[in-house]
């Protein structure tokens, strides 16, 4: 991180940076001397999001720094300006804008986030100095959580299966006093989860199936429990995607990846609740003992399920995890995955498609994650699509029977596993960003977990 909070009162010695807003510009520019002033029209600054300008001093040095943010609490404020200025320390300036400390170390984290696990980073970032305080430090928790979820994602799935994931899910949890436990292989079996098993099974010479469990916190406090699903890597299966499909999908962990960052911000803000993550990881291979389209498998509740298409597996591996889960009967159940093509198509890369049965939780979500700009769009378990996951040779099909109302019918599958009176949200992610913009490059994207913590902080306030 390229922030450093600091506890005396007196910031060591760094170059403030003066920030403002395309609205507040006119004014903010009356607090600038005559000659800041006449150099910032010079070089055409007016406060202009995520652009910035040096303001020189006599010895040619750098006397300020300009920088147009959208606003004191957006958390890509001060993105743009890690990687671009010059190395050295920075401070926010005591005039213009003042930034909500929380969002200043946010942004300022995020816009230095560079995956160099495998590339040497071009540069290094320049440093941010901020007070100490609980709003700088839950800035940075929240950087921290948001770029290990990253970090996860862009990983290779030749260094991301399902026993490396168990080893990420072992180091977040440590420094916290988290307990976890690993079902593997054909432990599986022996312990009713049928569904994973299958889905695994193939991969499990070298990349044995397992069931994930991390638990923290106080039993006497609520239950939450959250599920991601972590297929490392997603071939299709028998029902092969073609190249260009199965480029990205070591991203196909996604929802683990958001989930465990979610359960380290949960652990990190100490939240009252008890808590409870689950992660079915699985890598879905082609190997002679491969499910097979049409096969058959009894899940962990009981229900059967009739293999429609061999990559529609995310639902298969997270239907066991969600039943166990539901067995404790927690206050609240959250599952992310990034499951449906459909929901991308539907709202893009960017928004998230959220299912609840709670219509005002729904809109309270939607409203929180606009606010926030993590955002997440409510649409409908539709129960008259259930017809179209119907099949005459099991409870119910793993793909529908139409093209049409994919990610619906998707979450619907899910439902059936999931109590009436359970409590649930369902989220279906892209985890990935396509369009470079400042704090966010291209690549793996942590998605919801700062609308989520913020809800569950809420619901769970003492």
């Amino acid at each position: 991180m390229s922030v450093t909070l600091v506890k005396t009162k007196k910031l060591p010695a760094s170059t403030p940076i003066f920030c403002t807003s395309p609205s507040s510009w006119d004014a903010d520019s009356k607090l600038l001397s005559p000659a800041q002033r006449a150099w910032a029209k010079a070089v055409g600054f007016a406060g202009k999001v995520d652009t910035h300008t040096l303001i020189a001093d006599e010895k040619g040095g750098i006397a300020l720094v300009l920088a147009g943010v959208r606003g004191a609490d957006d958390p890509y404020a001060l993105s743009a300006l890690p990687q671009a200025l010059p190395v050295g320390r920075y401070r926010l300036a005591e005039d213009g804008l003042a930034l909500d400390p929380q969002a200043a170390a946010l942004s300022w984290s995020l816009g230095d986030y560079v995956f160099d696990a495998y590339k040497a980073r071009g540069r290094a970032g320049a440093e941010l100095l901020l007070a100490d305080g609980p709003e700088a430090q839950r800035g940075l928790a929240v950087a921290t959580a948001m770029c290990a979820t990253r970090d996860l994602v862009n990983t290779p799935a030749e260094d991301m299966g399902p026993a490396h994931l168990a080893n990420a899910v072992k180091l977040v949890g440590k420094p916290h006093g988290a307990k976890v436990k690993e079902i593997v292989g054909d432990a599986l079996l022996k312990q009713n989860f049928p569904a994973i098993h299958a889905v695994g099974r193939a991969a499990a010479a070298d990349r044995a199936p397992r069931l994930i469990e991390l638990t923290w916190g106080n039993p006497k406090h609520p239950k939450l429990s959250l599920v991601g699903k972590g297929v490392c890597f997603d071939s299709g299966g028998l029902d092969i995607k073609p190249a260009d499909g199965m480029r990205l999908m070591k991203k196909d962990m996604g929802g683990a990846a958001n989930a465990l960052g979610l359960a380290a911000l949960v652990m990190a803000l100490k939240l009252p609740v008890h808590l409870q993550l689950l992660i079915p990881a699985v890598e879905n291979a082609i190997s002679g003992n491969a499910f097979r389209p049409g096969d058959v498998f009894r899940t962990r509740k009981g229900l059967t399920i009739e293999i429609g298409n061999t990559d529609a597996e995310g639902r298969v591996v997270l239907c066991d995890a969600m039943a166990y889960a539901c067995e404790a009967k927690p206050d609240l159940l959250i599952d992310m995955a990034t499951l449906t093509g459909a929901a991308r198509v539907a709202l893009g890369p960017e928004l998230p498609a959220l299912f609840t049965r709670d219509m005002a939780l729904g809109r309270e979500l939607v409203d929180l994650g606009l606010q926030e700009r993590d955002p997440l769009w409510h649409m409908p378990l539709w129960q008259p699509y259930q017809a179209l996951i119907e099949t005459p040779m099991a409870d119910v099909s793993n793909s529908g029977s139409s093209p049409m109302a994919g990610a619906v019918t998707a979450a619907l599958f899910l439902d059936r596993f999931v109590p009436a009176e359970q409590p649930w949200l369902h989220i279906d992610l892209f985890a990935w960003t396509n369009l470079s913009r400042p704090g966010r490059p291209v690549g793996g994207e942590a998605q919801t977990i700062r609308t989520l913590i913020h809800y569950l902080e809420r619901r769970y306030s003492a």
